[in-house]
């Protein structure tokens, strides 16, 4: 999948929808990569595109989770993102021109940079309405790490419910980030 991105009339919020494969964390950073080359601040890269790897994982392993499927009615999947909660700032920025998911299809996640000097936002969209939970750290495991990671690299992390599930995004500095 090449990264489809929109661009809203303002070249400083960009986004990605991507669907629910695990080749869409390879998407994620290849659309990080552009962005930031774009933005001239490829200093960020090693950091944003990791946090936006990890994003985009826990969407595809918690909020896309095949949901149980009554025997007695057919299949319901999200029918696309609706308008997100106006009275959410990191939500109005992060709303804009979207491709919505077509009726009875996959829902998508969706991937979005915002600069707003001297701060980057990397956002992650799903349609689950559960918060990110982070777990205790286990050092032998090979996952369960990557919220640790998120606070680590970022400036500041957190989420908001909006209409169609939930925004999980991550702050960085871009202090001696640009070019």
């Amino acid at each position: 999948m090449s990264p489809s991105s929109t661009v809203a009339a303002d070249p400083d919020v960009v986004s990605c929808a991507l669907a629910p494969r695990h080749e869409s964390v390879r998407t994620a950073r290849e659309f990080t990569k552009l962005t930031l080359n774009r933005w001239q601040l490829t200093d960020l890269f090693d950091d944003i595109a990791l946090v936006a790897s990890e994003l985009v994982t826990n969407a595809l392993r918690h909020a896309l989770a095949p949901a149980p499927v009554s025997a007695y009615a057919p299949a319901q999947r999200a029918s696309g993102w609706g308008r997100r909660g106006a009275a959410d700032p990191i939500s109005r920025q992060l709303d804009g021109p979207h491709t919505p998911a077509q009726a009875g299809s996959s829902p998508l996640i969706r991937l979005s940079l915002v600069r707003r000097a001297p701060q980057v936002v990397c956002a992650v969209s799903d349609p689950s309405t559960n918060g990110p939970v982070a777990r205790e750290a286990d050092f032998i495991a090979e996952s369960g790490r990557g919220l640790h990671l998120v606070d680590s690299f970022s400036q500041s992390w957190g989420w908001h419910p909006v209409a169609a599930g939930k925004v999980v995004w991550a702050l960085f500095d871009l202090s001696g980030g640009e070019g």
